[in-house]
């Protein structure tokens, strides 16, 4: 004999965003924004520059990667001037900056917080977030200066208005792996030692420099199988070729946003009472 369950107890079924750690996103937003706030005046507190410092690093560093590829190794991309080049290798760079601190903070934010353990105001859930949040002052600097450049080389088309879109993608993204990482590296330690060789790696095999079209046959895979690869190129379509992602490419975008923010949300929400312990 089938039985139906009472509408009471099909809504006590759990829901990855409703039960996960992502409605903490909801319902301490403002203060979440607070402890990012205040976290990102520390950082730079007792610096002569102070927060001058947000945006003399990432302007220093993408100066040295122009001066690299333009002037030292002058490498140049067909259809391209030497500012358009440069352009071209800040659209892809920049997120990388922000992707390597998000993550390489991130990973450790759990470890590093074992004082939110047992906090009911600030939940352990929101430290992997905040350290994406914190990034986002180098990715925000970092574009500045890149949309300013492309606007003066005359490269910036209408298509740079999908830009927030795509932006926002890649921080659910990075949201949904620091939910992963961070918990499992409360286990597995060497996460975070393996990190920054792979943050190298994904430097290398990153069509930031370079076009995906001039990889040899034979490497395409390492493109093909890096998903931050698909991110790179479509900040470097809609803010200096001018063109808009093709449709399966921002399907893959969405896919590679949303499969790991809602996994990591229920993931770290259901695992987080075990693995705490081992803090």
């Amino acid at each position: 004999m089938t039985t139906i369950a009472p509408p009471h107890a099909l809504a006590r079924r759990p829901r990855p965003l409703r039960d996960g750690s992502a409605r903490y996103l909801r319902t301490h937003r403002s203060l979440l924004w607070r402890i990012t706030r205040n976290e990102f005046r520390a950082r730079y507190a007792g610096s002569h520059l102070g927060n001058v410092w947000v945006a003399l690093a990432p302007v220093l560093l993408l100066v040295v990667y122009a001066v690299t590829y333009v002037a030292i190794l002058r490498i140049r991309l067909a259809g391209l001037t030497s500012w358009e080049y440069v352009i071209f290798i800040f659209s892809g760079l920049v997120p990388y900056l922000m992707t390597a601190e998000a993550l390489a903070t991130g990973v450790t934010s759990v470890i590093a917080n074992k004082a939110v353990l047992s906090n009911t105001v600030f939940p352990i859930d929101l430290t992997p977030v905040k350290a994406v949040l914190t990034s986002q002052a180098t990715m925000a600097v970092g574009m500045t200066v890149t949309i300013a450049g492309a606007a003066l080389v005359g490269t910036l088309r209408w298509t740079v208005v999908l830009l927030p879109a795509i932006w926002l993608l890649n921080v659910m993204a990075l949201i949904g792996l620091n939910w992963f990482l961070s918990l499992l590296n409360v286990i597995f330690r060497d996460i975070q030692n393996f990190l920054t060789p792979t943050l190298m790696m994904m430097l290398i095999i990153s069509p930031i420099a370079y076009t995906p079209e001039i990889v040899p046959d034979s490497l395409q895979l390492l493109i093909l199988l890096n998903p931050f690869a698909y991110f790179v190129v479509a900040y470097q379509q809609v803010i200096v070729l001018g063109l808009t992602p093709e449709p399966l490419h921002i399907l893959a975008l969405v896919l590679l946003a949303v499969v790991p923010f809602v996994a990591g949300s229920w993931f770290f929400a259901r695992a987080k009472r075990v693995i705490i312990d081992y803090v």
